[in-house]
Parts: C-alpha cells; structure tokens; sequence
C-alpha cells in the first residue's frame, strides 16, 4: 500500500512539472515573438520582459530541477530562456553604449536629457511627485545602465558605527529634486555620502548644476569619478573624505540619503550652519535622516511635517546673515 501511494504521488508530481513545463514553453515563445521588444525605443517593455524570464521562467525551472531532480529538457528549456534574456540585454547594453556617446559628446541640454530619459521610461520626468512611492523601478535600472556601465567595486574601508551602509537614491528622488530646488546660476550642489555618485552625475545632467560628491569609501569615490570622466562632465568632482573635514565654501544646495546618524550627523549639520552665516542654503534629505534634520532650529521644511522616511524634504536656512 505504501509503495503504490508513493507512485501515485510521483505520477501527480510528473503531471504537474509537465504542465508547468508546458506553461513556460508558451511563456518563452510569447516574449520571443514580440517583435516590439526588439525596437531598441521600448525600453520599459523590455525591461520588464527580462525580470518575466528572469523570476518567472527561469526561476521556475531550477526549482523544478531542485524539486524533480536533473532533467535534460529542463536545462535545455533554461538554456533557451537565457539566449532569450542576453538577447534582449544586448539591445540595452548598445543602446546605453550610444546614449553614453550622446552624454560625452554634450549632445542633451538639461531639458532634451530628460525628454530622452521619459521616452525610453515611460516617466514623465517634468512632473515629478513620487512622495507615495517606495522602492525602485525601472527608471531606476535604466538610470543604473546609463551611468555605469563599469565593474561595481566592493568597499574596503570599515564603517564608523554611526555610519550608515551604501544604498543607491531613487532615480526619480533625484528628479524630483532637481525640479524643486529651482538651480540658478551660482548655485554648486553636494552630495553628503555620494557612494558611486549617481546624484551629483545625474544632477549635472538634469539641471547642469556644478555638483561636488562627498564619499568616505575610495573604491567608490574611485568609480564615481572614473564614471564622470567616462561621460565627459567636467562640472562633477568627487571627494574621498570624512563629511566632517569637507570644505562646503561654495555649496548652496546640499543633499543627504542618510549617510550618517547620531554624533556625526548633528556635526555635520553644525558645519552647515557655519556655512548658512555666510550665504542662505538649501538642505534636501531623504531617509530616516529627516526628523534629525527637522529639529534643528536654524532650518525650516518649506515641504510639509517631516513624518515620512520616504519622502524627499527641503529646509532652507534661517540664519541671519552676517
């Protein structure tokens, strides 16, 4: 009895990862036959198209393996899923090679970059108000491709404790400040944090700011810079130091993805004050930062009550000036 219930649950099992076999077969042939992801213009259609075959093909079919055992028309079913992806990430990499070209060549303003960057994306990056939305999207991977397009590195440099881990800004954060902090023409922007410095590079390219990264790790500060030299924008420097040694003599505008907390950033906020006896200054933060920042008393949020991790404020200081 037991034995013959065993063969009935093989017999179910089998069934099972047939039709689910037969599922991904038609799924591979439904993105293979969509001609519209090979025009190098559908971007976000593509995009999404390889997360489907990543997570949803081939991710089924080595749990399949996992579940049934080693099976050849499984890795034969994986192999054709992964041509398929490469294939459609090789239209992204030329198309990020030509884009690049563009950007090193000084082809966009400000306002055909962003025109560009909606197109391929979907966005519409003049009207940006994404204080509901959390995560990252494909503006994001779109972003990621455009201005990288190198090895990342691994950070070799120990943290302080009140030091906070790398993590990428929100494109569309990005976008959103740009919009709100209204560049002028002697305005310099910093980045408190810069990591692999896609603020500053894309700050630069959206509001043709001259833009100044701050970055504790050299391995990032390393490719940062090694990414704005790739592109050719002059106007964007990145410096391997200790936010509290920074010199801040020609920043206006500032921006912090909660780079640091507790001791080290009340210091950090303190040197800006300093800086806000001489010239008004505009503070962007996004993060768990925030309410920190909101208690300071030479700062007002002109953007509302500071009570939403994942909304981008702005304090301007009060400060009279000397």
């Amino acid at each position: 009895m037991h034995y013959r219930w065993l063969i009935y649950i093989f017999i179910l099992m089998s069934a099972e990862a047939i039709m689910v076999i037969s599922e991904i077969q038609a799924d591979i042939r439904s993105v293979q036959e969509d001609m519209a992801l090979y025009d190098e213009t559908n971007f976000d259609s593509r995009a999404k198209a390889i997360d489907f075959i990543e997570f949803h093909i081939i991710y089924r079919l080595e749990g399949l393996v996992q579940h049934d055992g080693p099976n050849e028309n499984l890795e034969i079913l994986k192999q054709h899923a992964e041509k398929l992806k490469y294939r459609l990430e090789k239209i992204d990499t030329e198309l990020f090679k030509q884009l690049r070209e563009n950007i090193r060549t000084g082809s966009y303003t400000p306002s055909t970059f962003k025109n560009m960057a909606g197109r391929y994306t979907g966005y519409n990056l003049c009207d940006i108000d994404q204080s509901d939305t959390i995560g990252y999207d494909n503006l994001d991977v779109f972003i990621n491709g455009l201005l990288g397009g190198q090895p990342i590195p691994e950070a070799k440099t120990e943290l302080e404790p009140e030091m906070v881990f790398y993590q990428k800004t929100p494109a569309r954060i990005i976008f959103e400040l740009a919009d709100l902090a209204e560049i002028k023409q002697d305005d310099v922007f910093f980045d408190l944090g810069s990591g692999l410095g896609q603020v500053a590079l894309l700050m630069n390219l959206i509001s043709d700011v001259p833009a100044i990264g701050i970055e504790f790790e050299p391995a990032y500060c390393n490719y940062a810079n090694a990414c704005a030299l790739q592109l050719n924008l002059a106007n964007v420097k990145f410096k391997n130091e200790d936010a509290r040694k920074g010199d801040y003599a020609l920043g206006t505008i500032f921006f912090m993805y909660t780079p640091f907390e507790g001791l080290i950033l009340q210091n950090v906020l303190d040197i800006l004050r300093q800086e806000s006896q001489k010239r008004m200054i505009i503070i962007f933060t996004y993060g768990p930062c925030s309410p920190h920042v909101a208690r300071q008393n030479w700062l007002n949020c002109v953007n509302g009550i500071v009570d939403n991790p994942y909304k981008l404020y702005e304090f301007r200081s009060l400060t009279n000036l000397a």
